[in-house]
């Protein structure tokens, strides 16, 4: 089945009228066909499908016109935008262009990461500034160019990781990235409250896409993995855009300087 047709939930327009701009939108490229989908494309897929115009930045052209596409399919209005999210012109010119074919922005979802397996003693400070850059630096800038022209009442969810809150992974510049993330969405909250702008975050634990395999995979055992998660399963991009959209809308108007976070049966 294609990518776009998995969902967990019949839309019920709970997105409908808004303009979003998802940064990270596209799905990280592989040899896999059966490759699940990312959470930035099914953000944006599932955001069309629930009454948004969306606006696709990827730092990849192609992977951006990707998802484009997928939201058209739905019967959504889509375009591509293509620039990196760690430079600050580039991250400026995303916003600007989002905001001139959108024609207002009243939702920003801020998706991307890269992982790291390196210990302290392994990781080198330019993998550490990399990381960092991506992870951290990259919503930081979103957020800087963003929030200034976003309109009133409007909302803004970060998807993070679980492992902001736990040594989760082995990776030490993954973890303290995903950890400040939380508390960049703090401050969000507190200078967009004047305007009614939401900020939230999302903080997945192990979660079925690309980049979530590759992390399944260096661990010591499926078993062993299975056994931190109460519901024994991983979950999927579908269902981590259920709960971006859920605070994107209506539903969690009183919802704001929230992290969503994943839950694990026990500790690290």
């Amino acid at each position: 089945m294609p990518e776009a047709q998995h969902t967990t939930t019949h839309p019920v327009g709970l997105l409908t009228g808004r303009n979003v701009l998802v940064i990270g939108a596209g799905t990280r490229p592989g040899e896999d066909p059966q490759a699940p989908v990312c959470n930035g494309r099914a953000v944006a897929v599932l955001a069309a499908r629930e009454g948004a115009s969306v606006a696709c930045a990827e730092v990849t052209p192609s992977a951006a016109a990707a998802t484009a596409t997928l939201v058209g399919e739905e019967g959504g209005r889509g375009f591509a935008v293509a620039g990196d999210a760690t430079h600050p012109g580039q991250s400026s010119a995303v916003v600007t262009e989002a905001l001139r074919e959108l024609g207002e922005l009243d939702a920003m979802v801020v998706n991307g990461g890269i992982g790291l397996d390196a210990s302290l003693a392994d990781t080198s400070p330019q993998q550490w500034d990399e990381v960092l850059s991506l992870n951290l630096g990259a919503p930081f800038l979103a957020a800087k160019y963003g929030l200034p022209v976003m309109a009133e009442g409007g909302s803004i969810v970060f998807v993070g990781s679980l492992a902001g809150l736990r040594a989760a992974t082995d990776s030490p510049a993954y973890d303290s990235s995903k950890a400040g993330l939380f508390g960049l969405t703090r401050h969000v909250t507190k200078e967009g409250a004047p305007r009614g702008i939401r900020a939230n975050l999302v903080g997945p634990g192990l979660i079925d896409t690309p980049m979530g395999r590759a992390a399944s995979a260096q661990r010591s055992s499926r078993s062993a993995s299975r056994g931190r998660i109460p519901l024994g399963r991983q979950g999927t991009a579908w269902e981590v855009a259920e709960a971006v959209a859920f605070l994107l809308s209506d539903r969690a108007s009183r919802i704001t300087g929230h992290s969503l976070v994943d839950s694990v049966a026990s500790a690290v």
